[in-house]
């Protein structure tokens, strides 16, 4: 396989979804691709001037090894509302921005996660997030990520995850550890 700076020739034909559009499209085989992104359940790729999202399932026609999202396993005796709503926090700082390598806790996008238990073990978890932009067409796409990574902890029955935009989003909201990864402390 060719690889040059984390360049690699597509071994066939990929789904992927247009960066920062959103839209679904297909890198055809033989092209060219540079890795520029490779996080949580996703990789990000430039083709012919264009970035583009790959899920992880899809990462052996970029050469990797195919990987998708795995249930989430609480040890026996500790599965309540705290345990659930922890890792539901550490699923979420799973999900990244595309474009910027920070998850999408970090940069201070999720405003909320509560969880309820419906049932004896059976949980429902309701998530507020926002997106750096409101016309960012990877907003539907990153909220269902988030969706799916929550929704894969035992014991999690129903996940419902809210796009909101108030408050607006700005840098201020982000963890130090975002503002260093990007250079802004």
């Amino acid at each position: 396989m060719y690889h040059r700076r984390n360049e690699i020739i597509v071994n066939r034909d990929c789904p992927a979804v247009s960066i920062p559009y959103g839209d679904p499209v297909t890198i055809q085989e033989g092209c060219v691709a540079q890795i520029t992104q490779q996080l949580g359940n996703s990789i990000t790729v430039f083709v012919e001037g264009n970035l583009y999202r790959v899920d992880g399932a899809d990462a052996d026609a970029l050469g990797l090894d195919s990987f998708e999202e795995e249930a989430v396993i609480i040890p026996e005796g500790e599965i309540n509302v705290e345990t659930i709503e922890e890792t539901a926090w550490k699923q979420l700082r799973t999900c990244y921005d595309p474009e910027i390598p920070v998850d999408i806790v970090e940069l201070g996008l999720v405003y909320r996660c509560d969880v309820s238990e419906t049932e004896p073990g059976k949980f429902k978890i309701e998530i507020d997030m926002t997106l750096t932009a409101p016309g960012c067409g990877m907003g539907t796409i990153i909220a269902d990520e988030a969706q799916a990574k929550v929704k894969a902890i035992q014991g999690v029955e129903e996940v419902i995850v809210d796009l909101v935009w108030d408050p607006p989003w700005s840098r201020e909201m982000m963890g130090e550890r975002a503002r260093l990864e990007l250079g802004l402390l």
